[in-house]
C-alpha cells in the first residue's frame, strides 16, 4: 500500500513529466523517405524561397533533392565523388557541391543540376560557406587549406595547421573562424588580410568538429566529440567562458537566435537542445531521441524548420526527419 506522501512525490514527478512533454522544443511534423539510399550523410544547403533541400549523401555519391512544399524527393544527382559540402547561391542558382574524394568543387546549375565548371586540386574538399560581403564562395580543403573560390580556380589560399572541419564567417566583422580538430585548435582568419591572425587553443576539448556563431553576442559554439561537449567561445576575449556536456558524436549544430537556443545533432540517436538563458549561461533543456548515426543536421531560419538525415541502417531506412520548434 503506498503512503498518502508517497502518493504526493508520484504526482508530482508525472505533472513534472507531462509539463516537460508539454514544453518539448522540437515536434517532429513531417518524415520524408529516401529509398535506395545507402550509407551516411554529410551536409545541407536550403533554397528557401523555392523550398527545396540539398542533402549531401556521401556514402550513397548523390546528392538528394527534396521538395518541402511535397514532402518528396524529386530528384537525386548522380555522378558525384562522397559529396561533404553543399551551398546553394540563390544569386545564381547555383549549387555548388564539394566531392572530397576526386578533390573537385562542381559548380552546378540549379535547375537543371548539370555542371557548369568545375575547381580542381582540392582534396578532401568538405564545408563550403557563402562571403556575406562579397558574395564569394569559400571552402575548406586538404591537409591544412581555407580558399576563396572564383569560378574555375582558386583566388587565394590561406594556410591552416590541420584540415579544417567547419568555419562561419561573420556578417557584421571580418573574421573567419574555422575549426582545426588535427591542431587541436580554432583558427581566426582576417579575410581582409586572408591570414590566421590568431589561434585559440583545446586543451581539455578535442576532436572540434561542427560551430554556430552568434555575432551579436560574441559568441562562437564548438561542438566536441571528446568528451562530447559543447564549448562556448567570448569571440572579444578569444577564450572560453562555459561548457556543458552533450551526447555523442555530433557533426552539426546550429543557433536559433530567435529562440536563444542552440540545436546539436548527435549520432549518438539524439538532437540535443541547449537553451542560451543569457550570454554565459547555458541549459540542456532536450534530448530528444532520434536513430543511430543520424548526426548531420540542417536549421533553416527562413523556414523554421530542422531537418535532419538519418541514414540506412538495419531495419531503419534512410529519411529526412522534420521537426517544428516551439
Amino acid at each position: 500500500m503506498k503512503t498518502p506522501g508517497l502518493l504526493v512525490k508520484l504526482c508530482i514527478v508525472q505533472i513534472a513529466f507531462c509539463i516537460c512533454n508539454g514544453a518539448e522544443p522540437l515536434k517532429l511534423e513531417q518524415t520524408i523517405p529516401l529509398p535506395g539510399v545507402k550509407g551516411r550523410f554529410d551536409h545541407f544547403s536550403i533554397d528557401a524561397k523555392g523550398k527545396r533541400l540539398f542533402v549531401a549523401a556521401l556514402g550513397n555519391n548523390t546528392v538528394e533533392v527534396i521538395d518541402l512544399a511535397e514532402g518528396k524527393r524529386i530528384h537525386s544527382i548522380s555522378g558525384m565523388s562522397k559529396p561533404q559540402g553543399v551551398l546553394f547561391f540563390a544569386d545564381h542558382n547555383e549549387l555548388f557541391v564539394a566531392n572530397g574524394d576526386d578533390g573537385v568543387l562542381k559548380v552546378l546549375d540549379a535547375t537543371d543540376f548539370k555542371v557548369k565548371q568545375k575547381v580542381a586540386e582540392m582534396p578532401d574538399v568538405d564545408n563550403v560557406r557563402l562571403d556575406p560581403h562579397t558574395g564569394e564562395v569559400w571552402a575548406g580543403y586538404g591537409d591544412g587549406a581555407l580558399v576563396r573560390v572564383l569560378v574555375g580556380m582558386h583566388e587565394s589560399t590561406i594556410k591552416l595547421a590541420g584540415h579544417p572541419e567547419s568555419f562561419q564567417l561573420e556578417k557584421q566583422g571580418r573574421r573567419v573562424f574555422v575549426n582545426v580538430p588535427d591542431a587541436k585548435q580554432i583558427a581566426v582568419v582576417d579575410s581582409r588580410k586572408d591570414s590566421v591572425i590568431t589561434t585559440w587553443p583545446l586543451q581539455n576539448f578535442q576532436a572540434n568538429f561542427p560551430m554556430a556563431l552568434d555575432e551579436s553576442n560574441h559568441r562562437l559554439f564548438v561542438g566536441c566529440r571528446k568528451p562530447a561537449c559543447l564549448v562556448i567561445f567570448d569571440t572579444e576575449a578569444g577564450k572560453a567562458v562555459a561548457d556543458l556536456v552533450i551526447s555523442g558524436d555530433t557533426d552539426d549544430l546550429f543557433y536559433d537566435a530567435k529562440r536563444k537556443r542552440i540545436y546539436i545533432g548527435c549520432g549518438g540517436g539524439f538532437i540535443d537542445v541547449v537553451e542560451q538563458t543569457s550570454t554565459d549561461n547555458y541549459q540542456r533543456s532536450a534530448k530528444i531521441p532520434t536513430a543511430a548515426g543520424a548526426r548531420t543536421c540542417f536549421f533553416s531560419p527562413d523556414l523554421d524548420r530542422l531537418y535532419l538525415a538519418v541514414p540506412e541502417r538495419g531495419n531503419q531506412k534512410a529519411e529526412i526527419r522534420v521537426y517544428q520548434p516551439r
